[in-house]
């Protein structure tokens, strides 16, 4: 799936996957994770995500990473935020207050800013990703995360061969698959496909979200 596909989407404003309001899946499971306040929390293929004010309303430094400059903007924007920015070999940083989005491509992230990671909320880049982008995403970004992060990940199941992503689904197996680098634990698992009427529209038989609490380990 290339930059141009989101890009276009933006453009167009075909963006169904954008809440209009902070996901309460987040609001749930976050707290159990004790990421420390003051703590940076990344959030890939970030958008203009509301969860990203909540996550810094809990006293987070938030660093997201999106690749379409209208998402970007948008966000401070209906914020009613004028960001700082500056560039670097990572992109365009944009920040105000305890929030930074770089515009620029999540793959492309240095060791040193991932190092710095205490927290990762992953609500929709590894389920935008077809799986073999999810594979290269959980090496360049999720195996290079430092000991101790704890990660929030919001999948959706649902039998991939009704629908073709994105989202895509994600099921179990492949989550406990980045074991033993990360301590997993299913948290909740829901049936959504009654509050999903496009799915429905699709032929989509089952629908699931499930939410998983992970560790790196090695701490």
């Amino acid at each position: 799936m290339q930059p141009e596909f989101w890009l276009q989407r933006w453009q167009q404003g075909q963006i169904g996957f954008h809440r209009g309001e902070v996901m309460p899946l987040l609001e749930r499971h976050w707290p159990a994770l004790q990421v420390a306040p003051g703590g940076r929390v990344l959030v890939p293929l970030c958008g203009k995500s509301l969860d990203m004010h909540w996550l810094a309303a809990q006293g987070h430094r938030v660093l997201g990473v999106e690749i379409s400059p209208l998402a970007v903007t948008q966000f401070f924007a209906e914020a009613g935020l004028r960001p700082e920015r500056r560039s670097s070999a990572l992109g365009e940083h944009f920040s105000a207050g305890p929030i930074e989005i770089i515009l620029g491509d999540a793959f492309t992230l240095d060791d040193a800013t991932l190092a710095g990671i205490a927290g990762l909320y992953d609500r929709a880049a590894l389920i935008a990703l077809p799986p073999e982008l999810r594979q290269r995403y959980r090496d360049t970004v999720y195996a290079r995360l430092p000991a101790g992060c704890r990660a929030l990940l919001i999948t959706l199941e649902y039998p991939q061969a009704e629908k073709a992503g994105p989202p895509f689904a994600v099921g179990q197996a492949e989550v406990e698959s980045f074991a033993p680098a990360w301590r997993v634990e299913l948290a909740e698992r829901r049936d959504i496909l009654a509050q999903e009427p496009g799915f429905r529209a699709e032929g989509v038989s089952a629908l699931s979200t499930a939410v998983y609490r992970m560790r790196r380990a090695g701490d």
